[in-house]
């Protein structure tokens, strides 16, 4: 494509290192809809005939026919997806294939390519993201009223509910959802008609080609049109933000299926055995699922890497923003599908919850709080409850049977009351408590808002 400036042929080793076709061949729906919408702006200009138009339309809605079917040959030799399908289309249609690329750079090409793809990815992603909210709800459905110890520390704390647990995960996934979102708004913008990067003087209709594609708008500056990769930073961090809570799922569950909590048990079809100790059954979706997060993370910094010391406009080093994103979305999609599964067939074990949830120790708190009700200032009470643990520790006394009248006269006589847990759940009342009446609300709220009361 260059034959006219060079005498040299390009070596070998230099077509293996800078080829790209070995994984941007993935974009080549969105080139094909970007070369059609290209074309027909080009005809609407004078510059193809009617018949020339129809030629270039058939013969590449024909290659993407025999690509989808694994019967296209790739050339590393041409590079890129931009130039196979360039080149497949003069070879089946001849001059007027050679001439689909006026007013246009593989520049523009690509950076509307990657944003058409992302564009799609981000809409197949807030989907997984849906299928696992669902799957949450729905395990927050039937452990709504299952009492268990929320912790801080790692330590018991204060009791709350599964449900309320669940759907505790359920929040982080929308506001991953919603950064996706914002970021498919912002990348919405069809560059295609800046050129190498100062636009061309065969002026094209940019806005109909920008509304073909299914893009608000026209980007406004060429220079920032080719440069830009902001969005795909942007999509990579939501992606790795989204992977740094499904780790932290993944450990809960870790730390629930072990013998230690015994919490929780996945099924046999989500965890995997020892090749030695025969007893194992390990959390292997959970384990790998905190793993790919390091590897989503590492893709962030990498196209942050890439792109924070280069000079505008287009520089060959954005040639490494593929990789990372397909990767990272690659491997979110899984991710989201496989705990989706495991999800669904989790179970848990409720006798076990409760009974870690009935150490007293985890209503200090409300214990404090109703010396608070009779007046008691916040940092007395806080300090007469810790001299109560401390007395229940020394003398091996559970908090719920203790003379508390003993330790201060401030202690109603009929403390004890404070020690039920259904109560204590029930008296919790503001939105956002792990009272199970309002974890029920939030379930339908949720089950309305994702629009299914069935886990998909």
């Amino acid at each position: 494509m260059w034959k006219g400036r060079f005498t040299q042929d390009t070596s070998s080793l230099v077509q293996q290192f800078g080829e790209s076709v070995s994984y941007d061949w993935r974009l080549f729906p969105h080139d094909i809809a970007g070369s059609i919408a290209h074309a027909r702006a080009q005809k609407t200009a004078g510059l193809l005939t009617d018949e020339e138009f129809s030629a270039i339309e058939k013969g590449l809605l024909s290659i993407r026919s025999d690509i989808e079917s694994g019967q296209f040959e790739f050339k590393t030799s041409l590079e890129d997806i931009h130039m196979n399908i360039e080149s497949e289309l003069t070879r089946r249609i001849g001059a007027a294939g050679a001439k689909l690329h006026t007013a246009r750079s593989r520049n523009d090409q690509v950076a509307t390519d990657t944003r058409l793809y992302c564009r799609a990815q981000i809409d197949s992603l807030i989907d997984g993201i849906r299928g696992l909210q669902r799957a949450l709800v729905d395990r927050a459905d039937t452990y709504a009223a299952s009492v268990m110890p929320g912790y801080t520390h790692l330590q018991r704390g204060q009791p709350v509910t599964a449900g309320h647990h669940f759907l505790a995960y359920v929040e982080m996934l929308e506001r991953d959802a919603s950064r996706l979102h914002d970021a498919r708004r912002r990348l919405n913008v069809c560059p295609l008609g800046s050129g190498a990067l100062a636009g061309s003087t065969i002026n094209l209709d940019r806005k109909a080609i920008a509304a073909e594609l299914g893009f608000d708008d026209v980007t406004t500056n060429s220079m920032d049109a080719i440069a830009d990769r902001d969005y795909i930073a942007e999509i990579l961090f939501a992606i790795s933000l989204c992977g740094v809570h499904l780790s932290r799922l993944s450990e809960d569950l870790i730390l629930w299926c072990s013998a230690e909590f015994a919490f929780a048990s996945l099924a046999d079809a989500h965890t995997t055995g020892s090749s030695l100790m025969p007893q194992k059954k390990n959390p292997d979706v959970c384990e790998l699922t905190r793993g790919k997060s390091g590897r989503l993370l590492g893709n962030l910094v990498a196209i942050l890497t890439t792109i924070k010391g280069l000079p505008l406009t287009y520089n060959r080093d954005l040639q490494e923003d593929k990789e990372p994103l397909f990767d990272s979305i690659d491997t979110l999609h899984l991710t989201l599908a496989v705990n989706t599964e495991m999800i669904l067939a989790l179970q848990l074990r409720e006798d076990v919850c409760a009974r870690a949830a009935a150490d007293p120790m985890l209503l200090a708190t409300d214990l404090a709080d109703d010396l608070v009700k009779q007046g008691v200032p916040f940092r007395q009470a806080h300090e007469l409850v810790g001299k109560a643990v401390a007395a229940s520790i020394a003398s091996q006394t559970p908090l719920d049977q203790l003379d508390l009248r003993s330790i201060s006269e401030q202690y109603r006589t009929d403390s004890a009351e404070i020690f039920d847990l259904s109560r204590a759940l029930r008296s919790r009342t503001n939105p956002g408590c792990p009272n199970p009446s309002i974890v029920r609300e939030q379930v339908k709220r949720w089950q309305d808002h994702l629009g299914s009361n069935q886990a998909s």
